[in-house]
């Protein structure tokens, strides 16, 4: 593709097998962070014998992933925004190669616990940068359709991930995964070329890092902002919490096989895009931050059921599985709408806005999926009240949010915002 074709993108549609080409890349981009994490996981009981380590060791490989992925995002955007977006991808794309082969050959968890967080810094350039060149690319009615097309198409890969991990610890061992995830890197870079710079040297910004830096500590300590950030965050935390504690809690402890975990999980993505899709129709009646707070109450209640159950073991695995369903459905009302509200309460610093929740919601990751190993008991108790507490504090910090937000462009497009 021409480099003149980014001007041309941005003010008249682009041709039909253009969109088509660009939207496969940049789903493979965004779906980095979900299919690193997804794939592996029907492979954690593997690697705590295979790597010599214990529970807590190797669920930290979650956390350490979440650290990386968390705080690199902060920094790919201001860099995109001064040098473009195909040289810090590029970029990124080398770090997950790396890291994904430095996972691939660990023989100890130390040793995968510092590839993790280099794959990490490499996968969270994707997401960061793929919804940037969407608003470099189009104007803004066209950017809002690619945009809600991706959605879809990204989905599959939390669908997918766990799905081909099971079938691959099946067959072969944890480590072709790795190699798995090495070639889809080294696809997407090869890719990338046909992609645009979609951001030429007049429009690139000339603010330095620092002063990106303290706009996001500003930002921190806005009292409205907090409200959504800390929200989902709560959220986010519950559910790393049942991404991080699942594994041992079907696996291990309800001895489901592995290949039988990945279509469980599977089952959590498609409740999630229903969700998402149902919640397209209630912003035509409703608020953004009235959908969002009714989320949480979803949320709160799907996790204290789990943590009952978990305690008693009511249910055995569906005691489990059906709440944890719910809990995960509902994130298309609660991220969706709590991201859009942010957004639509900065709209001039929405970039800025966008990272600084991402990387809060995904941060919070890191305290739970660490809080599993802290208090791991062998049991799914541990799991349960984690995301019950999650659940909760999501549902009470949301209750500090008792502003409406005016009807308008953030309630009608919050499922694109949160892309």
């Amino acid at each position: 593709m021409r480099p003149s074709s980014t001007i041309e993108a941005t003010t008249s549609e682009a041709p039909h097998e253009h969109d088509l080409r660009i939207l496969i890349i940049l789903s493979a981009l965004m779906s980095f962070a979900s299919i690193s994490v997804d794939m592996y996981l029907p492979a954690l009981p593997t690697l705590v014998v295979d790597l010599h380590a214990d529970m807590a060791r190797i669920e930290l490989t979650v956390s350490t992933f979440l650290i990386g992925f968390s705080l690199g995002q902060l920094f790919w955007g201001p860099i995109s925004d001064t040098y473009g977006r195909r040289r810090p991808i590029a970029i990124g794309l080398l770090l997950f190669i790396l890291g994904s082969v430095g996972c691939a050959m660990s023989a100890t968890a130390s040793q995968m616990l510092i590839w993790r967080v280099v794959q990490a810094l490499g996968a969270c350039a994707g997401p960061v940068l793929a919804r940037a060149m969407v608003r470099d690319l189009y104007a803004r009615e066209r950017s809002a359709h690619m945009l809600s097309v991706l959605i879809l198409m990204m989905a599959a890969a939390p669908l997918i991930g766990p799905l081909l991990g099971g079938q691959i610890i099946h067959f072969w061992t944890w480590r072709v995964i790795f190699w798995v995830l090495t070639a889809l890197g080294l696809a997407t870079l090869f890719a990338l070329k046909l992609l645009p710079e979609t951001l030429p040297p007049a429009k690139r910004s000339n603010a330095s890092l620092g002063y990106t830096l303290r706009a996001y500590l500003q930002l921190a300590f806005n009292g409205k902002l907090l409200v959504y950030a800390v929200s989902g965050g709560f959220y986010y935390g519950g559910c790393y919490a049942f991404i991080a504690g699942t594994p041992f809690a079907y696996v291990d402890y309800y001895q489901l096989s592995p290949r039988y975990y990945g279509l469980i999980f599977g089952a959590n993505i498609i409740g999630l895009m229903g969700v998402n899709y149902f919640n397209t129709r209630l912003l035509r009646r409703f608020r953004a931050n009235e959908i969002f707070r009714f989320g949480t109450w979803i949320a709160a209640g799907s996790g204290i059921a789990l943590a009952v159950n978990a305690y008693f073991g009511w249910g055995g695995l569906a005691g489990l599985a059906l709440p944890i369903f719910c809990y995960m459905s509902v994130s298309g009302l609660i991220v969706a709408n709590s991201v859009a509200s942010a957004l639509a309460a900065f709209p001039k610093q929405a970039g800025s806005v966008s990272s600084l929740v991402g990387a809060m919601h995904y941060g919070s990751g890191v305290f739970s999926a660490a809080m599993l190993g802290w208090f791991a008991d062998g049991t799914p108790w541990t799991m349960g009240w984690i995301v019950a507490a999650a659940g909760i504090g999501c549902l009470l910090t949301a209750m500090l949010q008792t502003r409406r937000g005016p009807r308008g462009t953030a309630e009608r497009t919050g499922t694109l915002q949160s892309v």
